[in-house]
């Protein structure tokens, strides 16, 4: 006769048998890696940026439309539209003047807001070649000299800013760059590796324009890099809680969460 004991024992084996048959709970996906990471070149502390085909979209924003620019990266985080897709993380992006207004080719959401400026002068942009950093908002990014850009581009991108000097062309220093010279200041840039990902960095401390070419020739491997700013070169990293402030900036570059990527 089974008594009751026996009974409950012979239910839990039951039970426990039901259990180690049952399918092993799903692995809870891994949570991609963060857009923004410190980095280290040649002695040199930088963050760098990664913004990926597929994962993410790349905008031009000059200011709220009909408005003034924003000038700085704290103004665009507090008027961010409140359906507006993730930022991932966002970068000034070019030359421009005392009202903040750039300077030389500059196109946001398809809208050309300034041509391209092919004329001599001095400082930075001026030290030819300069560049166009362009292309798709979803992928399809490029970085090229101004006069390639000039002769091989008709059709209008979602996005357009010109900078300069060139950093890095075919693989190449911009000739009149040293590969380490004595002009140091905190400097940022962008480049496009053969993969079309899009490799945005600041430096973290005072760079020479040549440590910074050679970082994104050597190290992130990219064939053209352009340089988008010195001294008032800033970055938002909201993964990170960082929003740099500093000089009155001109038109930004907003790296934000693709829609399909959060799927």
């Amino acid at each position: 006769m089974r008594t009751v004991a026996g009974a409950g024992m012979a239910a839990a084996a039951v039970i426990l048998s039901a259990c180690s048959s049952a399918e092993p709970s799903a692995k809870p996906t891994p949570a991609p890696p963060s857009p923004c990471e410190s980095a280290t070149f040649d002695g040199a502390s930088f963050t760098h940026c990664v913004a990926t085909p597929g994962r993410h979209t790349i905008h031009t924003i000059l200011g709220p439309k009909g408005g003034a620019p924003y000038r700085s990266l704290s103004q665009l985080a507090v008027d961010r539209p409140s359906k507006s897709h993730e930022v991932a993380f966002a970068m000034n992006g070019g030359m421009f003047d005392a009202d903040g207004r750039p300077i030389g080719y500059y196109v946001e959401e398809g809208e050309k807001h300034h041509s391209l400026n092919t004329n001599e002068g001095w400082g930075n942009f001026h030290l030819r070649p300069n560049g166009v950093f362009y292309g798709d908002a979803a992928g399809k990014w490029h970085v090229s000299a101004t006069e390639a850009f000039e002769r091989s581009v008709t059709d209008r991108p979602d996005f357009g800013t010109q900078s300069g000097p060139m950093l890095v062309i075919s693989g190449k220093l911009h000739p009149g760059i040293n590969e380490d010279g004595k002009s140091l200041k905190l400097r940022n840039g962008v480049g496009v590796d053969a993969r079309g990902i899009a490799h945005f960095v600041i430096s973290d401390e005072p760079v020479s324009f040549g440590k910074l070419a050679r970082y994104f020739r050597d190290g992130l491997k990219c064939d053209n890099a352009l340089f988008l700013d010195g001294s008032v070169s800033s970055l938002w990293d909201p993964e990170h809680g960082r929003v740099d402030g500093g000089p009155p900036l001109g038109p930004l570059i907003v790296v934000e969460k693709s829609a399909k990527a959060s799927k």
